[in-house]
């Protein structure tokens, strides 16, 4: 039998998730109850959006959506690797492929941001060489980012605020061309049952930037 008083004794943090779950059974689930029952139906998100682990950048508040609207996969830097099909725990390629095939998304957004800091790490390379757990793990994961890292370089050096945001575009680019590798992706594009896009949020200023055909981005109107 379980103590009143001990399971009364949450940590501080602990506490304000159950306060902010009480706030939710209040206002964003008991007056939705009919959205909620048709949703433990089952799940047929339109919209997939891959975006970083950052806490600053939750996609379901950026765009204002309700349960059920997208399917979110999150990690460090936003990043999709390229199509493999050797042994490992591909968990963003396993997602990527429960989206698509299982349900059928018709969009799916990769959303960079300002300040990140796997994009940092991954333009100072201040990580390589770090044991695992100790940034091991993180420079192997934004090691993807390396042949983009080149060319930001050239252009704008690896310190200051525009090598930083040019890095951070070049992320939503990796990812967008890796998405292109998986052989289902490219088939359901190409047919015109799936759109791929790019977009980056700037936390400094809350705006939220699309990029077009071309690769360059631009503020959403």
């Amino acid at each position: 039998m379980t103590d009143s008083k001990s399971a009364k004794s949450h940590s501080p943090e602990i506490s304000g998730l159950i306060e902010g779950y009480r706030r939710f059974r209040d206002v964003g689930w008991t007056p939705h109850r009919e959205r909620w029952a048709s949703l433990g139906e089952g799940q047929e998100p339109r919209v997939m959006v891959i975006a970083c682990s950052d806490s600053r950048v939750d996609p379901a508040q950026i765009f204002d959506v309700d349960p059920g609207q997208i399917f979110a996969v999150r990690n460090v830097a936003a990043l999709v690797p390229p199509y493999e099909t050797t042994p490992g725990r591909h968990g963003v390629s396993a997602a990527l492929e429960f989206a698509v095939q299982v349900l059928k998304v018709k969009e799916i957004v990769v959303l960079g941001h300002g300040l990140c800091g796997g994009c940092h790490a991954a333009l100072t390379q201040e990580l390589r060489g770090s044991g695992k757990g100790e940034g091991g793990f993180i420079a192997d994961w934004i090691a993807l980012l390396d042949e983009a890292r080149e060319e930001v370089v050239r252009e704008h050096g690896a310190e200051g605020r525009d090598a930083e945001r040019a890095m951070e575009l070049a992320g939503v680019r990796v990812s967008l061309n890796n998405l292109r590798s998986f052989p289902y992706v490219q088939q359901k594009e190409q047919a015109g049952d799936l759109r791929l896009s790019g977009a980056f949020f700037a936390i400094s200023d809350g705006i939220l930037h699309l990029m077009d055909n071309d690769g360059r981005f631009a503020p959403a109107l």
